[in-house]
């Protein structure tokens, strides 16, 4: 009987501790969705950054709503159906796939005026406000989208993209994170900004982009500046990142482990504030 009653009270005090976490509702594109995904990385990721925050930050739960290939756009146009939790903290980790759609980026009066998802301004606004209207008191913290190199899909290599050292429809990536800072400010909203961060700058994303030398059937490491005029056959080429070209990516977009620790430190220090 005694032994019993232990084993209830244990159990009692591990749900009121349980209950007592805050929760974290995590808000993004494919960097977050492949979190919980990791098989989706070729396994070359062990741990996304919501898994290292949490084993971090023990009083945390975590609650991954992050959405493989969305836009911010898409994200705002169903955030109603999207079964968001009521959390203490959210975080909105989105922008660039809108940069690689052509998706308008559009100025600061559209998130001010609450116009509506044509923008990304108008889209982080519809996000925000949705998130205000469900947890009033909730922290929200936005995360600017990361510099990229050229992305190629480890299970698809007709899936790929430049990086965001050129333009795409007349924007840069720098474009999509200089509006997260202003809307930062603008609404007294803490920003981590991991565009501007040297430890994820261009140079750092891969070690190399592994090529065909034109005109042979040999293939050569190249840097990722002197790859720009180096034709990727993705119907004959072998995949270009071989694991040892892994840096802060693995596949010139998403973050590998060292590029998931770096998001994970930035959280850390902002969300260790957040224990009772």
């Amino acid at each position: 009987m005694k032994n019993l009653l232990f084993l209830l009270t244990l159990t009692l005090m591990s749900f009121r501790l349980e209950t007592n976490k805050i929760t974290w509702v995590a808000i993004g594109d494919s960097i977050t969705y492949l979190n919980d995904h990791l098989a989706e990385t070729g396994n070359r990721v062990s741990k996304g950054y919501l898994t290292r925050v949490s084993d971090e930050l023990k009083f945390l739960n975590y609650i991954n709503k992050g959405y493989n290939g969305w836009t911010a756009a898409a994200v705002a146009e169903r955030i109603e159906s999207l079964e968001v939790p009521k959390a203490d903290v959210y975080t909105v980790f989105l922008g660039t796939n809108d940069w690689w759609a052509g998706r308008p980026v559009g100025q600061i009066e559209d998130y001010k005026s609450n116009k509506g998802y044509s923008t990304f301004y108008g889209s982080i606004a519809v996000i925000v406000n949705a998130i205000k209207k469900l947890s009033p008191k909730a922290r929200i913290i936005l995360i600017t989208p990361m510099q990229r190199a050229d992305f190629v899909y480890i299970a698809d290599k007709n899936n790929n993209a430049y990086g965001s050292y050129k333009e795409k429809a007349g924007q840069t990536l720098e474009d999509f994170a200089d509006a997260i800072l202003k809307i930062g400010a603008e609404s007294d909203l803490k920003v981590i900004d991991l565009y501007h961060d040297k430890s994820l700058g261009l140079k750092k994303l891969v070690k190399f982009k592994r090529l065909k030398i034109p005109g042979t059937g040999n293939y050569k490491n190249y840097s990722l500046k002197s790859s720009f005029n180096i034709p990727f056959n993705p119907q004959k080429d072998d995949y270009p990142y071989p694991p040892e070209a892994i840096q802060m990516t693995y596949d010139g977009l998403h973050p590998s482990d060292s590029g998931n620790q770096v998001i994970a430190n930035k959280l850390i220090k902002v969300l260790s504030s957040l224990e009772h």
